[in-house]
C-alpha cells in the first residue's frame, strides 16, 4: 500500500483544492473555446507543479513518483490538458536529473523547477509512428567540429510552441547497427532552422497545442548532447518514458475518475419512474464497474510508482498500467454518458469531454498495442510475473 509523507499528501491535497476551485469553475468555456489556459499554468508554477521532479541543489520539493502520480490524477481529474501541460516537462527533468552533464544541470534544472523554463520531448515522426529507430531526423556533425546540423521533422509534440527547451530524440550516426546505437538526445532551444509549423486539430486534448516542428539547417552547440556522450540516447529516452507511461496512466485515472464522480452525482440526482436512477439495476451495475475498474486502475498505476521508486526497472509495471488505466479510462467516460441518457451527449455538460479526451491516453506515449508487445517482452525476459 502507498504510504506519502505528510508533506507529500499535504501537495496532493493542495492540487486537489487547486482543482476544485479554480479549474472546474473555468475549465468547460476553456475547453471549448479551445483556449490555452495562461492562468491556470501560471497558479501551477506558483503551486511548485513544475519542479516536482527537481531535487536539491536545484530545486525545493521533489516527490516520489507515487504523489507524482497522484498529483497527476488530481490535474487530469479537473482537465486532462493541464496534466499535459507538465508531463513532457517532468520526463525531461528527470532525464537531466539521471543522465544530464554538470553544466546542463545547472544551466536548466533551476529555472525548470520554477516553470520559468518549460520542457517537452520530441519523439514521433510523421511517418515512424511507435517506431522510434527508424526516425530520419539526423543531427550530422558540422564542418568545424564545433556543434550539429539538424535537418527532419517531428509531429505530435505538446506545448512545442511555449517550451523553451526540448529534448529531441535524433539520429547522431545514421549507419550505427544495431540502429539504437546511433541515436541521442540533443537539448535544443528555438532559433533559425526551427518552425513550430502548425497546430494539429485535435478531438479533444484542447488548450495546450501540439504541433509538428521542422528542422532545416537547425545549429546546435556540441554541448546540446544529453549527458556528453554520442549514441545513449535510445536507452536514455527508453527510461525517461517509464516516467512518461506512468504519467499518462495517471492522467487516465483522473478522467476515469471525473466521468465516475460526474455519473454517481447524476445518477443520485435523476429520478425515473419515481426513484433515483441508481436505483435501476441497469445504472447501478454501470456504476458497479466503472468503480470497481477505477479502483484497479488506480492501484495499478501506484504499484508501477512504486517500483519506479524502489529504483527497479518499470517497463512492464508501466505498461501494464498505462494499457489497463487507458481503456478503463475510455470504458468509463462512455459508461458516463450512458448514466446521463441525452444530458450525456450534450456540451453542457462535462461527461462528453472526458469521452473526447480519454482515446488520448489509449494512443499517447506508445500505443496500447505496443504496450502489449512491451508487456509480452517482459514476461519472456523475466519468465514470467514475480
Amino acid at each position: 500500500m502507498t504510504e506519502l509523507s505528510r508533506e507529500e499528501r499535504d501537495v496532493v491535497a493542495t492540487v486537489r483544492t487547486f482543482v476544485d476551485r479554480e479549474v472546474r469553475p473555468v475549465v468547460r468555456a476553456l475547453e471549448h473555446a479551445d483556449t490555452y489556459p495562461e492562468a491556470l499554468v501560471e497558479r501551477m508554477k506558483q503551486l511548485g507543479v513544475f519542479g516536482l521532479a527537481v531535487p536539491e541543489p536545484w530545486g525545493e520539493a521533489p516527490v516520489s513518483m507515487p504523489c507524482y502520480a497522484l498529483v497527476t490524477a488530481e490535474l487530469a481529474r479537473g482537465w486532462m490538458s493541464l496534466a499535459g501541460a507538465m508531463g513532457g516537462h517532468t520526463v525531461v527533468a528527470k532525464l537531466l536529473v539521471a543522465f544530464g552533464t554538470r553544466e546542463q544541470q545547472d544551466r536548466w534544472l533551476p529555472r525548470m523547477a520554477t516553470g520559468e523554463v518549460r520542457a517537452t520531448m520530441a519523439l514521433t515522426e510523421p511517418g515512424g509512428g511507435s517506431d522510434l529507430q527508424a526516425m530520419t531526423t539526423v543531427a550530422r556533425r558540422d564542418g568545424d567540429g564545433d556543434g550539429y546540423v539538424v535537418d527532419g521533422a517531428k509531429t505530435w509534440i505538446t506545448n512545442s510552441r511555449r517550451s523553451q527547451l526540448i529534448a529531441l530524440l535524433c539520429k547522431t550516426d545514421p549507419a550505427a547497427q544495431p540502429r539504437h546505437r546511433g541515436v541521442s538526445v540533443l537539448l535544443v532551444e528555438h532559433g533559425p532552422g526551427l518552425t513550430v509549423s502548425r497546430d494539429l486539430p485535435k478531438l479533444g486534448y484542447k488548450g495546450v497545442e501540439s504541433c509538428e516542428l521542422v528542422f532545416d539547417g537547425y545549429r546546435a552547440p556540441a554541448d546540446a548532447v544529453l549527458g556528453g556522450v554520442e549514441g545513449r540516447g535510445f536507452a536514455q529516452m527508453m527510461t525517461g518514458l517509464e516516467t512518461g507511461r506512468i504519467q499518462v496512466a495517471a492522467r487516465a485515472v483522473g478522467v476515469a475518475q471525473a466521468a465516475f464522480d460526474d455519473a454517481l452525482r447524476y445518477a443520485q440526482q435523476r429520478e425515473s419512474f419515481g426513484r433515483p436512477i441508481w436505483q435501476h439495476q441497469s445504472v447501478g451495475n454501470l456504476l458497479a464497474d466503472m468503480a470497481t475498474s477505477l479502483t484497479a486502475a488506480r492501484q495499478l498505476v501506484l504499484h508501477a510508482a512504486e517500483r519506479y521508486e524502489s529504483g527497479q526497472r518499470c517497463n512492464l509495471e508501466a505498461g501494464m498500467a498505462k494499457l489497463f488505466a487507458s481503456e478503463t479510462a475510455m470504458r468509463i467516460a462512455l459508461d458516463a454518458i450512458r448514466v446521463h441518457g441525452g444530458h450525456g451527449y450534450s456540451t453542457e455538460f462535462d461527461v462528453e469531454r472526458y469521452f473526447r479526451d480519454a482515446p488520448l491516453m489509449i494512443v499517447g506515449e506508445g500505443t496500447n498495442e505496443i504496450q502489449r508487445d512491451v508487456i509480452a517482452r517482459q514476461l519472456v525476459a523475466r519468465g514470467g510475473l514475480d
